[in-house]
């Protein structure tokens, strides 16, 4: 082959001599030092390593797939499907960079409906590890072994339809990376959380997950997305499951929320997952949070499973290297439809937290458990659990709605009649107060049971949409005989000034008085008169708050701080018609049954549960 050379500052000078310079500071680097860098973004814990071989599973239109770990798959993560299977030559490039067959042309790149399609997940995982291959298409069985990416080795293996991909000695050859592992309860608690959400995602496919021999998950895949709750949640919360459903010219959603009574320390009690793929959208779980939003404590969260299914042109998956977030290209029209429908759903239950007892649901629990144990034991068993399997959404109306399912519909009615015409309809039958116990709780009762109701707390409900609806109203401000005066810090006094507007259109009739001093001279018609200044400080002090500012949650609090101050607290005596005024309005609230705050305002003894405590009733 002939040499090339170049004109160089007026000399001839090979190419080749300055390809292999030793002056020069820019490599292309090798294939496998490139898969472990890729590596750090793709595999960071054993979950990960879970999370793509499940996803690359269900892309091959598997209907059962186990996860079997040893050491929380530290030692080693194996899975099987029986999907569509590879040849040789796929197996071959299966563990090449930007390998995928799932995308052809760059048109694709918008219209992505698999989970995985960057090609980047086994080439990573082999890097880092050893990984054995076993697949076949029903025509051909290929068995292929790598060592840290690299000495592949392929040879014939069985023809049983599917893939096994063994991943062992996760990260051994990278071992800053092995150290700062968790330990294994919390590698273990990742794969489990995980794997949670996939069978949520898919109740079609027929999912179990084995560690250390013991089965920790398993599901049959018959498609029954309350049945797969009840194998996640237990029956407690699969009891307090609501079904959810709506659609608009985008989206559809479809899924389960809870009672909110059913709460959960952390927002991973939420999973949202769109066309199949379990997502982390914090703009999305604000959402969410918000439809609950005086339902239940700040601090705690619901316990929901929404599908989003969305024409994939629609979003963008590629964004991040996990791929647990996406971008909505009209994310307004998603959380109006989710809002509408949350809400819509949450004002048509009666929300009473009821006080319970043993019943049939712990028999058939402690069943479950005796034919499953016996069953994995591989004992012959007797145990009916079979013939005890559970049509939740029967024995929901059967056993703890019964009544409320009679009036449900001349209630509906009644509450669309009346929001036609702008009238209230009570949500709760009319109690007859028995009492107060504890200074605090009205005893109450109706044909239904026994109630008791906190005092506070319900008129804390009265109040707060008493006070938004006279601030919709914008009725007349009141002027003030003597003027209050506040003063502030400096660097307080400059984020009052700047959100002097806000107060005033609040009705807050609010001046500079000099010397870091602001002054108000009248206030709305909702601050009652006398506990006006105590409101209005407090107000202020909402309004000087640091960081960002939320106006409608600002509302809310202001709100929430003046029924509060209106409201007769706990541990004080009120008199019969005091409890006769509360147990009336709560009725016709729009939600009387948690404060503003979220906490309950009102608990029920059903009749049925009050004879099985004094065992009149036996099942």
């Amino acid at each position: 082959m002939k040499d090339s050379y170049f004109c160089y500052n007026e000399k001839e000078v090979k190419v080749e001599d300055i390809l292999n310079n030793s002056m020069s500071s820019i490599k292309v680097m090798n294939e496998v030092l490139a898969n472990k860098i890729a590596a750090g973004e793709v595999v960071e814990k054993t979950m990960n390593v879970v999370k793509e071989l499940v996803e690359n599973a269900i892309d091959a239109e598997s209907t059962e797939i186990t996860v079997k770990l040893i050491d929380s798959g530290v030692k080693e993560i194996e899975v099987s499907d029986n999907g569509i299977g590879m040849d040789e030559e796929d197996a071959r490039l299966a563990f090449q960079r930007h390998a995928t067959s799932k995308l052809k042309k760059l048109e694709d790149l918008f219209y992505i409906e698999s989970l995985g399609f960057r090609g980047e997940a086994l080439p990573s995982i082999a890097s880092v590890s050893n990984v054995c291959l076993k697949t076949s298409n029903g025509k051909i069985g290929t068995r292929l072994t790598l060592s840290g990416g690299e000495n592949m080795h392929i040879e014939r293996s069985d023809l049983q339809q599917g893939t096994t991909i063994t991943v062992t000695d996760l990260f051994y050859n990278t071992p800053v990376r092995l150290k700062y592992l968790k330990n294994l309860y919390i590698e273990l608690a990742n794969i489990v959380e995980y794997m949670n959400k996939m069978v949520l995602s898919y109740p079609n496919i027929k999912f179990t997950l084995i560690n250390n021999d013991k089965i920790l998950l398993k599901t049959d895949g018959n498609g029954d997305l309350l049945k797969v709750i009840y194998e996640i949640y237990g029956i407690d919360i699969t009891k307090k499951m609501i079904p959810i459903e709506g659609e608009n010219d985008d989206y559809y959603i479809h899924g389960y929320i809870s009672y909110p009574e059913v709460t959960k320390p952390n927002r991973n009690s939420i999973t949202t997952l769109v066309n199949g793929r379990v997502i982390k959208n914090n703009e999305l779980n604000k959402c969410i949070i918000d439809c609950y939003h005086t339902y239940i404590h700040k601090d705690r969260y619901p316990v929901i499973i929404l599908n989003i299914d969305v024409d994939p042109i629609l979003i963008d998956i590629n964004i991040h290297p996990t791929k647990m977030d996406i971008k909505f290209s009209k994310m307004d029209t998603l959380k109006e439809l989710i809002t509408k429908k949350i809400t819509e759903r949450l004002e048509e239950l009666t929300l009473i937290p009821e006080v319970s007892v043993r019943d049939s649901y712990s028999v058939s629990e402690v069943h479950r458990q005796i034919f499953l144990e016996e069953k994995q034991e591989g004992k012959e068993t007797n145990s009916n659990y079979e013939e005890l399997k559970l049509d939740f959404e029967v024995q929901e109306e059967t056993r703890q709605y019964e009544e409320y399912q009679k009036d449900k519909t001349a209630v509906t009615e009644k509450g669309e009649e009346a929001r036609k015409e702008d009238r209230k309809v009570a949500r709760i039958k009319k109690m007859i107060p028995r009492g107060v116990v504890l200074l605090t709780y009205i005893v109450a009762e109706n044909e239904d049971g026994m109630y008791l109701i906190d005092q506070h707390a319900a008129a804390e409900r009265i109040n707060y949409e008493k006070v938004l609806k006279e601030m919709k109203e914008n009725k007349k401000p009141i002027d003030l005989l003597v003027p209050i005066k506040i003063e502030l810090r400096p660097d307080e006094y400059l984020l009052a000034k700047d959100r002097f507007h806000i107060l005033k259109e609040q009705g807050l009739e609010v001046e500079e008085f000099g010397g870091n001093t602001i002054i108000i001279r009248s206030h709305p018609s909702w601050i009652p008169e006398d506990r006006a200044e105590d409101i209005i400080r407090r107000i202020v002090d909402m309004i000087i708050e640091k960081g960002s500012f939320d106006l409608d949650k600002f509302i809310w609090r202001m709100a929430a701080t003046t029924a509060c101050r209106m409201s007769v607290m706990a541990n004080t005596y009120i008199s019969s018609s005091e409890e006769e005024w509360i147990l009336e309005n709560i009725r016709y609230c729009e939600n009387p049954f948690t404060c503003p705050h979220g906490r309950p305002t009102i608990i029920t003894y059903t009749k049925y549960e009050l004879e099985r405590l004094f065992k009149r009733q036996l099942d």
